[in-house]
């Protein structure tokens, strides 16, 4: 009964965690400023009004890479109660699962409907790719990811050194997913994995 209910709430309580988590941790203005600093793109900040938006569409490109995580670590890696092994969950319990977590998202951030259809497709999109890319062959540790946040928020932040700005972006990834990915697990009550 108590993990009936615990799976029940997950998806209501995840998306409201995760963009707590990611506005506490301050991850994206840290990203931008030390991008800034590190590679003397100071132009990026001159302009407060524009410096906010990058700052908006950026922080949305990264709710859109947790939570592609998160939906991909609670979909795939399930465990009906704390004795069993992680697993796929069913599709059935999947398909509501998400309905609950992005419906949960919509709620948490105040979308309107259409900010929330074009949050989904983008989300739809990054899952797509992030499926691909899994198939094709497996990157060195040295090699950015291929990803799409890497991919966008490169592109948004510096296209002109777009190399230098996707090897920061590939960082930031990293950092997103392990937050993404222990947010998760303490919503899910399971013990995080050893890296």
């Amino acid at each position: 009964m108590a993990t009936a209910k615990q799976t029940s709430d997950v998806p209501s309580e995840l998306p409201g965690r995760l963009t707590e988590a990611l506005l506490r941790e301050r991850i994206i203005p840290r990203f931008v400023d030390s991008y800034v600093v590190e590679h003397g793109r100071y132009g990026l900040q001159v302009h407060a009004a524009l410096y906010r938006d990058l700052l908006g569409l950026l922080h949305r490109e990264a709710l859109l890479a947790m939570t592609a995580h998160a939906l991909e670590k609670t979909t795939n890696e399930w465990q009906p109660n704390t004795k069993s092994k992680p697993r796929p969950m069913p599709r059935k319990d999947a398909a509501a699962f998400r309905r609950k977590f992005l419906a949960g998202l919509t709620r948490s951030q105040k979308w309107s409907i259409g900010d929330a259809l074009d949050f989904q497709r983008d989300l739809q999109v990054y899952e797509e790719l992030i499926t691909r890319s899994a198939r094709t062959r497996r990157r060195k540790t040295f090699e950015v990811p291929n990803h799409p946040f890497v991919d966008r928020c490169a592109f948004l932040l510096d296209s002109s050194f777009l190399e230098k700005a996707r090897l920061a972006a590939s960082r930031v990834l990293i950092e997103l997913e392990r937050l993404s990915e222990t947010i998760t697990a303490a919503v899910l009550r399971i013990p995080p994995r050893a890296n």
